[in-house]
């Protein structure tokens, strides 16, 4: 009886007979897209950063491109890490790098709550390293996908059992993310809990399962929210119509007249009113509303759409890797990009109450950015196979003259 050989395998469940292109689309072509789209998004980001931070920079004594200058500093070093990552086999991220991946964010986690940690907006989330900022959660997001794909290379084998993941997988990943709660940082740690809940259906593993994971991660979520008095307001505040303008509801409030304020085309680059101090994290959680204000519906709608054809590249990169690592970690990385955006898109248009979460590329944020590009480098490392006995096949595979002749068969 042949054995399933997880390696090289693929799911058969109704996610992977998502029509997405043909299966023999070239992969590269795909490598190519993720590059440009990536490309696009962090370029716009650095215009939207420029144009939203100029004004309370200006007012907080420092130049007018400070936060500009920063944030082209992090976008240089992200594609250099992204460059980097994607040239390394893919072997090696399911190797000692996942191991020493998941030590650093435990270690630099742990030190969030030593006086290197800071608090802002009452989570305490980020380490103060002198010269700039660090939140070790956004590394451990990378952490959780490589580590997956790790597991299960190192298992050789579907994991058929749900009691098999509870100390190699289901133990690390509640520990980062129990840190992260720690610090109070409920909006990252909704996103971790996708990140794991991805990896798991992503991978192939049985769907009952991940159904159990999202029960069990909304009870968290309801519970964490539960004992915040200032969650609680919120959220009471959003599902009741209810809310304190000069409170609750200035941001979301000052969001929308941003939004209203564009109208179809905008006001134009640099234009933008809600800036001028009215509108809190213009920059950060909120420059999805400044891109509708500055560029109108088109502008948000196009932003929209190079998430979507992200979203589509990466489904696309999925569905031909070569083995379960691979799977594991592209459908983690997709989980963790696709869902933030959607998270931040959808509190600035008022579909989901204030979750403090970053638009992924666009937003400023140094740590955030270099490791989501870095992201982006381990999902074009592992699209080649992470399996190095079926790399060492493919490279001695004859070619050329040394394959033997097909003769033509006479009908």
């Amino acid at each position: 009886m042949s054995q399933h050989n997880p390696a090289g395998d693929a799911p058969r469940g109704w996610a992977y007979r998502i029509r997405l292109g043909k299966p023999g689309t070239p992969a590269d072509f795909d490598r190519t897209m993720l590059w440009a789209i990536v490309a696009l998004l962090t370029g716009f980001g650095l215009v939207m950063v420029l144009s939203s931070s100029a004004v309370e920079s200006f007012a907080a004594g420092s130049g007018i491109s400070s936060k500009f200058l920063r944030q082209a500093v992090f976008a240089v070093l992200g594609f250099g890490a992204m460059y980097v990552a994607s040239r390394l086999p893919g072997h090696l991220w399911t190797g000692k790098i996942a191991g020493l991946l998941l030590a650093v964010t435990l270690v630099l986690q742990a030190l969030v709550f030593t006086p290197l940690g800071i608090t802002e907006g009452g989570n305490r989330a980020w380490l103060d390293l002198g010269v700039t900022s660090l939140q070790p959660a956004e590394i451990g997001k990378i952490a959780m996908c490589v580590w997956f794909g790790a597991v299960l290379r190192m298992k050789g084998k579907p994991i058929e059992r749900w009691q098999h993941l509870i100390v190699p997988i289901l133990l690390p990943a509640l520990l980062i993310i129990g840190l992260a709660m720690a610090g109070k940082d409920l909006g990252t740690v909704m996103v971790m809990a996708v990140v794991l809940l991805g990896t798991m259906w992503f991978s192939g593993m049985p769907l009952r399962w991940t159904v159990w994971g999202v029960v069990l991660a909304a009870a968290g979520a309801i519970t964490a929210a539960a004992i915040s008095p200032n969650r609680v307001a919120r959220i009471t505040a959003f599902f009741s119509g209810d809310c304190d303008y000069e409170y609750l509801c200035w941001q979301t409030t000052h969001g929308f007249y941003a939004l209203a304020h564009g109208g179809l085309l905008g006001v134009g680059l640099g234009n933008s009113t809600a800036k001028w101090s009215w509108l809190p994290e213009a920059d950060n959680d909120y420059i999805f509303a400044i891109i509708g204000e500055e560029f109108g519906l088109l502008g948000a709608m196009l932003v929209i759409g190079m998430f979507t054809a992200l979203a589509i590249v990466l489904l696309r990169m999925w569905r031909s890797a070569a083995d379960a690592p691979a799977r594991a970690i592209i459908g983690g990385v997709f989980s963790w990009i696709i869902f933030q955006a959607f998270v931040n898109i959808s509190v600035v248009i008022g579909l989901l109450p204030v979750l403090g979460v970053p638009l992924p590329f666009v937003s400023s944020g140094g740590s955030a950015l270099v490791t989501t590009m870095l992201a982006m480098g381990i999902v074009l490392s592992v699209s080649r196979g992470t399996d190095p006995s079926a790399a060492s096949s493919a490279r001695t595979k004859p070619t050329g003259a040394n394959q033997p002749r097909k003769e033509p068969v006479s009908r």
